[in-house]
């Protein structure tokens, strides 16, 4: 079976499964396992982070229940906390895998410009007040795109998002920013075939260095080419960031 879920990630230690704090998959596989009456084993299409939000995670386990599945949505979400909510279920081949059969994620980041940052929002946008140069941050974000080794953006502990292989090589088939001045929230949306560990955060800090003028666009290559942690920006704050889509 095939879940779509949506979390708002603040008050969870990520997705990844902890013994002493609450977790996504954790509430998810406790839940699965009151309804249904054995144990599961919940698989993600990968890790996100504390205090980093889906719009649509999938993930996928196996069971003998044959409850229907309009069914298991409804009695899941009765189980599960608020933050956490299951969209859809979907029946799947037996063989299916929500993290290696996934071809294509795209991850959002918001930045709020405006000089106050709602209560209403706080938890899920990073609230940057000062100036930036939003035409010096499309023009770096682009060279990203195409087929890179990463590693200048990959958490400095290591690790993949996606559990995959171990290869920094990812491929970004769109980076790009985009205005809303209405709300006066940037987005950075970022989709590829995979993410390393911390990879979307790492690129949103290194820009913001670009917007504030400290590095220059061009500087992208070079850290990319330098395959070294420390020649790119800080890692940007995890409640900007969200998972938006997972494709298969």
């Amino acid at each position: 079976m095939l879940l779509i879920l949506a979390y708002d990630g603040t008050d969870f230690a990520g997705w990844q499964r902890q013994p002493d704090a609450p977790t996504i998959q954790g509430c998810v596989e406790e839940a699965l396992g009151k309804l249904l009456g054995e144990k599961v084993a919940v698989c993600g299409s990968g890790r996100t982070d504390a205090g980093v939000h889906a719009l649509n995670q999938a993930a996928n386990f196996k069971t003998s229940s044959t409850i229907p599945k309009e069914n298991l949505v409804k009695a899941l979400n009765n189980l599960l906390p608020s933050t956490i909510r299951i969209k859809k279920a979907h029946e799947v081949p037996g063989k299916f895998h929500a993290r290696y059969d996934a071809r294509a994620k795209t991850y959002r980041y918001r930045i709020l410009q405006a000089p106050v940052c709602s209560p209403f929002l706080c938890r899920f946008v990073c609230h940057y007040p000062y100036p930036l140069d939003r035409q010096r941050m499309a023009e770096a974000a682009r060279l990203l795109e195409g087929e890179h080794d990463f590693t200048s953006f990959a958490a400095s502990e290591g690790g993949d998002a996606d559990d995959g292989p171990k290869s920094m090589v990812r491929t970004l088939w769109r980076s790009r920013f985009l205005w809303r001045p209405r709300t006066s929230i940037l987005v950075y949306e970022a989709r590829g075939n995979g993410f390393l560990h911390h990879m979307v955060r790492n690129i949103v800090g290194t820009l913001i260095d670009v917007g504030r003028g400290k590095t220059e666009p061009q500087d992208l290559v070079q850290i990319l080419a330098a395959r070294d942690r420390t020649r790119a920006g800080p890692t940007a704050p995890a409640q900007g960031l969200c998972l938006l889509k997972v494709e298969y």
